[in-house]
């Protein structure tokens, strides 16, 4: 997951350069886990130095208007909130946050997404799936 984490500076077009013991973070937030991957670069590789993983179940909290409970909804962002301690301090180009499938679903995702952006204090990207062969 890492080695997508933080190419660029999210807020504009500026490339993003790396030095040896630049730390970098990738959170991953699924449909049923949301994760939190933190590496240092070193001499043009990442070396995984924190892993956490906790257990949402976003997608089960969809319901059948396709939109997020409030409950799966405090789950995500009670994690958010854990993950946004451990990233305090980082960088923003040096952290990068992705939404999966669920939230790409999701009608209401704007709404979560608004909060969790307050909350892990990093911008949230819904990233698309992949493309199906016809």
């Amino acid at each position: 997951m890492l080695c997508c984490a933080a190419n660029q500076d999210a807020q504009s077009t500026k490339p993003f350069f790396m030095q040896d013991g630049t730390l970098l973070a990738a959170v991953d937030l699924g449909s049923n886990s949301f994760r939190l991957e933190i590496g240092r670069y070193e001499h043009g590789h990442i070396e995984k130095i924190e892993y956490f993983k906790e257990t949402v179940r976003q997608g089960a909290g969809l319901d059948e208007d396709k939109n997020l409970t409030a409950e799966s909804m405090q789950r995500g962002w009670d994690c958010l909130a854990r993950f946004a301690e451990r990233l305090s301090g980082f960088p923003k180009a040096q952290v990068r946050a992705v939404a999966t499938q669920t939230l790409r679903e999701a009608r209401n995702r704007e709404v979560f997404i608004e909060r969790g952006n307050q909350i892990l204090g990093y911008p949230i990207d819904i990233v698309s799936g992949p493309k199906k062969r016809a």
